[in-house]
């Protein structure tokens, strides 16, 4: 995306259904320009779902947002936030300390939040030996190590008052909600069903144009791609009128996106086994040869590291189908097992 599209001005506040709002919320110097939070009015107050960064430009949109609403920060009665990356769960601490309003996160996130955001030193040796593993050059071990701690500013990284397990059913007086556990682009995604209006919150899950990075890292699991991909199943039978995603724009057609979405990280199978095939085997080297929105050259810092956890992820399920086995060292090499195996796959 160019400088200017980065700048351009933010969608207005929506009316998605009556008493159902999507607000824009600011993200700094980010590509994907905004979260979009959605306002559930009810006769108690307003609840929220997902909250923004932790920065005043971020938190006095969502003020704004809120008025034209007819709403204010005291009025929040619960934030529903899907999942723990800053933009989503950035601000639900002060939102928090302004109004009393509950927190709810699902608890494979709630169980990360402390090592992520307020004691990593520990997760960061974990990811040096993560990178070195994966073929990382030694001249950007240590900037791509901690790529990710400058966002720990973006984050009030407050403990949830509510941990919601999947079909969990959140207190918003007057709509029908179910909470669906999605685990992929982060362990505890969760995305959220209005059955009154056939609605689907879908978080990061489901994107109407971008796919969802989904990494394989410390605090991923064993097979973060292989999760994602039983969860976008998990949404096959839900007929949603439409579906509102937290980036980019709503949408119809939630079973043709989802198509698409497993049609995408097949042609990926594809080519991390061509890379094997001719030779290239370290996790570093599969992603430089693996098509991205930018040339390699051009893909630098925590995209960087993003693009190379996405390709490790791609390893780890073609793992886990018996399709390849990772030889371990610093970097590992990975080898394509037997045909008979990966025709099984």
């Amino acid at each position: 995306m160019t400088p200017d599209a980065i700048t351009m001005p933010l969608p207005p506040v929506e009316r998605v259904r009556p008493g159902l709002w999507s607000v824009p919320v600011p993200l700094p110097n980010n590509s994907l320009r905004y979260v979009l939070v959605y306002v559930f009015e009810t006769d108690a107050g307003v609840y929220l779902v997902d909250a923004g960064w932790y920065t005043e430009d971020a938190f006095a949109a969502l003020e704004a947002g809120l008025d034209v609403v007819g709403a204010t920060i005291a009025d929040v009665r619960g934030v529903l936030v899907t999942h723990i990356h800053p933009d989503h769960y950035g601000l639900a601490g002060r939102i928090r300390n302004e109004s009393g309003a509950w927190v709810a996160l699902h608890p494979a996130d709630a169980h990360l939040l402390h090592e992520r955001y307020e004691e990593p030193e520990h997760l960061l040796d974990r990811v040096g030996t993560m990178l070195r593993r994966m073929g990382a050059p030694p001249d950007e071990l240590e900037s791509l190590q901690r790529a990710a701690m400058p966002v720990r500013s973006l984050v009030d990284a407050a403990k949830p008052d509510v941990e919601l397990e999947d079909g969990a059913r959140p207190e918003l007086p007057g709509w029908d909600v179910t909470a669906i556990w999605t685990p992929g682009h982060s362990p505890g995604h969760l995305c959220f069903w209005e059955a009154g209006n056939r609605l689907m919150l879908s978080g990061d899950h489901v994107l109407p144009r971008i796919t969802p990075n989904i990494p394989f890292h410390p605090q991923a699991g064993a097979n973060p791609l292989g999760d994602y991909l039983a969860s976008l199943d998990k949404l096959e039978p839900d007929d949603a009128a439409e579906v509102l995603p937290a980036h980019e724009h709503r949408f119809v057609g939630l079973q043709a996106r989802l198509e698409q979405l497993r049609r995408h990280h097949a042609a990926r199978f594809g080519e991390v086994i061509a890379s094997i095939e001719a030779g290239v085997t370290t996790a570093w080297g599969i992603a430089a040869r693996m098509h991205w929105s930018r040339s390699w050259d051009q893909i630098e810092g925590f995209m960087r590291r993003a693009a190379v956890s996405e390709a490790l992820a791609h390893l780890r399920a073609l793992e886990a189908r018996g399709v390849v086995r990772e030889l371990v060292g610093e970097p590992s090499h990975w080898e394509l097992l037997d045909l008979p195996a990966r025709a099984a796959s």
